[in-house]
Formats: structure tokens, sequence, C-alpha cells
């Protein structure tokens, strides 16, 4: 190691994904422990390991306490770039009743705790993450995002998570262009000190952030958003003239403004929508819908003439569909120019409920469709196999199609199902998998 060139060895070190390591490198030889800290990055993670070992009368003392080892390994650092400090994910699984409440040693979002190094060391820093212990944090309120933005001029990248979030004193952060809240309690209920203070951002995701009421955003270089929202705001507004791409979960808003012209890549997910308004969405190609209510969203939904890719599920999906009354007629009345439709299973179970009912209307829009992914559930095999056959007969430009089947299906069925599909229509290009609730297809 000591023959290698020092910015080597300081690039090895900087690329080591846990900085436990970065302190045993110290103590291994004087110029590792030099070289050390020239690191450009430090990622420190409280193991439920070690915090076991913290709690533990018998091992308790021989381990050191996190935010001194955190301290330790910034203290002396020149050119810190990036930081991320937090507890694993496997901590969350820990019970409020195994804690002792007064506790703080793993408190991270704490403003006494992050004075103690941030000033030092934020000269070059352009990204941060704290992912804080919820047991000690979501009832102390941090204040620390008005420390960060006081500290940290050059920022770029801000992460929290898992904590409860004071907006007081919180002053503009220009040069911020990402941040991500995720499991916060923030006291900004219609989030005008995060419009006002960070007027830069160009990716915003709000996962899980509680305390909002009446929240808009309005930024005028945002690129991309992720938003999951909780039951309680009763509505919803984002203008965000330069938005491209936006993920949106909701439960049920009262109104749902959408002002957001250049948006090209759009997932929504929500229960059902009292009030859907939006301006046209000219530039929209890819379309995610999730919902319970896929009938009454398609009746307010505007005109999606320019979306090519469309991906359509039910939320809360059961195998009792009598209430369900959407076909793939409907889709393409409002969606007249699909190439490539996705069909999870119960959007699909929903559509073939329709076409036993009452056949399968043909549509001139049906023939610009290219490829189908399908997530089947097989009640029918004839009814089934009917269904596919009359998309095949009316979708004439169709090259690709993906049948992916549930696990419980019978396998002879399914063997039944491919051979009759394949000899139905040879010319088709046929994929075959597997869909689970929960997994990825396969």
């Amino acid at each position: 190691m000591d023959d290698l060139p020092s910015p080597l060895v300081v690039e090895i070190l900087s690329r080591l994904t846990d900085s436990t390591d970065l302190a045993r490198c110290r103590l291994v030889s004087k110029t590792l422990n030099f070289l050390s800290h020239e690191v450009g990055s430090v990622n420190l993670f409280c193991s439920l390991s070690r915090y076991l070992k913290s709690r533990s009368p018998e091992t308790k003392a021989h381990v050191t306490p996190f935010k001194a080892a955190f301290n330790n390994l910034v203290r002396k650092t020149r050119s810190l770039n990036s930081i991320s400090i937090g507890v694993d994910k496997s901590l969350r699984n820990i019970s409020f009743d195994d804690v002792d409440d007064e506790l703080d040693d793993l408190y991270l979002t704490d403003a006494g705790f992050v004075k103690e190094w941030l000033p030092k060391i934020c000269g070059e820093l352009r990204k941060l993450s704290i992912s804080d212990f919820w047991i000690q944090s979501c009832w102390r309120k941090s204040e620390v995002l008005s420390l960060i933005s006081s500290c940290c001029n050059g920022l770029m990248e801000l992460e929290l998570k898992n904590a409860w979030l004071s907006v007081d004193g919180l002053n503009p952060m220009t040069r911020l262009t990402n941040l991500t809240l995720e499991f916060i309690r923030l006291d900004d209920e219609d989030l005008n000190k995060v419009n006002d203070c960070f007027p830069s951002l160009r990716v915003l995701n709000l996962v899980g952030v509680g305390g909002l009421k009446d929240p808009k955003i309005r930024l005028l270089h945002l690129k991309s958003c992720l938003w999951t929202v909780s039951n309680a705001p009763l509505s919803l507004t984002i203008f965000a003239p330069n938005l491209v791409k936006l993920r949106l979960k909701c439960i049920k808003p009262k109104s749902l403004v959408l002002d957001t012209p250049l948006l090209s890549d759009f997932h929504l997910s929500v229960e059902e929508a009292y009030g859907f308004r939006v301006k046209e969405f000219c530039n929209l190609e890819n379309l995610r819908l999730e919902t319970s209510s896929l009938h009454s969203l398609l009746g307010i939904f505007p005109s999606g003439k320019s979306i090519k890719k469309l991906t359509v599920d039910t939320l809360k999906w059961t195998e009792a569909l009598e209430t369900r009354k959407i076909g793939l007629e409907a889709l393409f009345d409002v969606f007249p120019n699909v190439i490539s439709l996705n069909l999870g299973p119960g959007a699909w179970s929903e559509a073939e409920n329709c076409f036993q009912k009452g056949g399968l209307e043909d549509r001139n829009t049906m023939k610009e469709l290219t490829e189908i992914v399908a997530h089947l559930v097989v009640y029918d095999i004839e009814v089934t196999l009917s269904f596919i056959y009359s998309i095949l007969d009316n979708c004439t430009n169709l090259s690709d199609m993906a049948l992916l089947l549930h696990p419980k299906e019978d396998s002879r069925a399914a063997s039944s199902l491919i051979s009759r599909c394949t000899t139905y229509r040879p010319r088709v290009k046929w994929r075959w998998g597997m869909w689970k609730e929960g997994s990825k297809d396969a």
C-alpha cells in the first residue's frame, strides 16, 4: 500500500461504503492514518448489531458511543464533500417499549450534536444525509434545518429522514438542487418555507411527510418530484412549469391541481379523486395509473392524445369484480395513441370481466398498439383465451405480447394457455413470466 501513489490511496479510501473500515485503516499505518483525513466522503451507519452491543451490560463498555465515533472520523478531515450518517433500516423494528425514553445517543438530527462537527467541515460539503432513529427523534423537535442553512452555503444535495423538523430560522439555500425528506414531521403546513428557501430545486422527494394541511409546491426549476401523501391534506397543488417526471401517491384528496405543462412521465396512485384539475398534458408520453376507482378517474382525466406508454392497475385489488366497469375500449377512448400497454392484475381482470359481459368493441385506435404486458388471473381458461384472441384480432399491429401468470395457476392450464396462444398467432413475439404481489415480475 505504501508503494501506491497517494491520490490513488485517497480514492480507494473514499470509496469505502462503511467508514468504520476507514477508522480501522487509521490503525494500520501512519501513511493510511494521514491519508484518511484527505477522503472526500464519510458514510457511517449504526447497525443493529452495534446497537444491541451498546445496550448489553456485557458489551456496552467496549462499544464507542456512535456520536463520538462519528466525531472522531470527521474531526481532522480537510476536504469532505459528502457525509452520510444514520441508523440502519433494521432498527425500525425496535419497539418503543424496548427503549429508554431519555436516551439521545442516536438522536442524530439533534442540533447540538450537528453543531459539534458541521461548522468545521462545511466549506467543501456538497451532499449531506442524516437518517435519524425515530424512537428518539419523533418527540424532539429539531432545529437542524436552520443550522444547516446557516453553515452550508455550497450544499447541493440534502437528505433528512425520520425526524421532527422545525423551519424556524431557515435561511435560503440557493445552491441546493436535490432535497429528500422521508418520514418527517414538518412544521411547514403549506410548504411555504420549502418553496421560499429552496428556490433552485431540480429534484424533490417528499415521502411520508406529515404536518401538512394545504400543501402547494411552487418551484420554477423543478424537474423531478416524488411525493407520497397521507390522508390528512384535503388539497394538493403542484405548480412547476419545468417539471418532467412526477410520481404522486395520495389517498382521497378533495382537490388535486397540477400545473405542469412539460410533464412527460407521470405515475399517479390515488384511491379516489374528488376534484381532479389539470391543464392538458401536451408532452405526456409515459403514464402509470393506480386507483381504486379507475372508471371515475378516466371520466375526469384530460385527453391523453400524447401518451404512448400506458400502465394501468387497480388498488386494493380482490377477486370480487362485480362492481368493476372498465373495459379496454374506455382506455383507448381516453388514450387513443397508446403503442405500449401494461395491465396490472386488477385492470386485466376488470377488462376481462367487461369482455365476458359484452365482448370487445372494435376501435380504430387499437390498431396503433404494438406491445401488451398483461398480469393474468385465470378464472376460466376459455374466457381468458377468448379475450386474448379478441385483442389479437382488433390490435392488428400487435407484435409483442407478454403474459405473466400468478404462481397459483395450475401448471397444466398454463401450458395449455401458452400452446394455444402461440398457435393462434405465431407471428407475434410471445413472452411468458410470473407475477406475485409485492414482487418484481419474473
